[in-house]
């Protein structure tokens, strides 16, 4: 019999879809065959957590499971046809004419009417968590992952994907019933941090070093970009916090999404200092401030 979903997840009755989407990846992330290679008790948790996410994540799904019409599988609960003992049929017992006349035939048509058809059925969603870093997300890109049952999955990552954002693999999931189509893989991906690159919707922020050198006398940098090392020119005179945009350097045009831009935050560094500077310092008097 499978586990109550509630209790899977270690939710209440009343968890919020918010609560039940935290509960999951927490979980999820936990047991992940990915994160636990060849842990099977790992692997048959992560499974028995997709389900119960699939089945309270799903409005529908959870309000019949909450009202007794389906199991924590989901499968269709048989009806509860009180007092079909002893008594129930024709209301004389199994003898003398509890079978006897028109009742027999008319309690069992009343049961198929209720159960209702089992006509064809779409199969049930997989849930699965993928791990993408920061430049995958934001220039797309192809990861293969590793299904419960040992298949691999070729998972397309579309440019400008956000952290928590599900793609769906329509056919990917559970065999249908009775002729219907398969259910589909939802993959829900986290992006990992980066280094350098911080991402606010389509753009790109980047704080940059550049020498003492530069900022005074100006010069070429070379500027790193979720697409490859741009050229870029500091005026002279150029002081830290100083901020350049380069247009369309961020998340890359995809659909009806525009390109974002790089936003470069200089920082100046003063790195080795030699005695000529050091000198030269010494006897410099710096001018005032314009306003002061």
């Amino acid at each position: 019999m499978a586990e109550d979903p509630y209790k899977v997840l270690g939710l209440k009755k009343d968890a919020t879809p918010e609560q039940i989407r935290s509960a999951y990846r927490k979980l999820a992330k936990k047991h992940h065959p990915d994160l636990n290679p060849g842990d099977k008790a790992a692997e048959d948790a992560f499974k028995t957590i997709a389900s119960a996410n699939d089945l309270l994540s799903d409005p529908e799904k959870r309000a019949r499971f909450d009202r007794g019409e389906i199991d924590a599988t989901g499968a269709e609960r048989a009806p509860n046809y009180a007092g079909a003992g002893a008594q129930g049929f024709g209301g004389q017992g199994f003898g003398g004419q509890g079978f006897g006349g028109g009742n027999f035939e008319d309690i069992f048509s009343n049961i198929f009417e209720q159960r209702g058809p089992r006509g064809p059925a779409k199969g049930r969603d997989d849930r699965y968590t993928l791990q993408a870093n920061f430049l995958e997300a934001v220039n797309g890109g192809t990861k293969r992952i590793t299904l419960p049952d040992g298949q691999s999955l070729d998972v397309k990552i579309p440019p400008g994907t956000s952290d928590g954002d599900v793609l769906r693999l329509r056919g990917r999931g559970q065999p249908g019933r009775a002729g219907g189509p398969a259910g589909d893989a939802l993959i829900e991906i986290h992006v990992a941090p980066h280094k350098m690159f911080r991402r606010e919707d389509r753009n790109i922020y980047l704080d940059l070093p550049i020498s003492l050198k530069v900022a005074v006398l100006g010069g070429k940098i070379t500027v790193p970009t979720p697409g490859g090392e741009v050229a870029m020119t500091v005026k002279p005179h150029t002081e830290t916090g100083t901020e350049m945009r380069l247009r369309g350097r961020g998340v890359p045009a995809h659909g009806h999404h525009h390109a974002g831009d790089l936003h470069v935050k200089l920082r100046v560094e003063i790195g080795p200092v030699d005695e000529k500077l050091e000198e030269f310092l010494k006897s410099w008097e710096q001018p005032p401030h314009a306003g002061s």
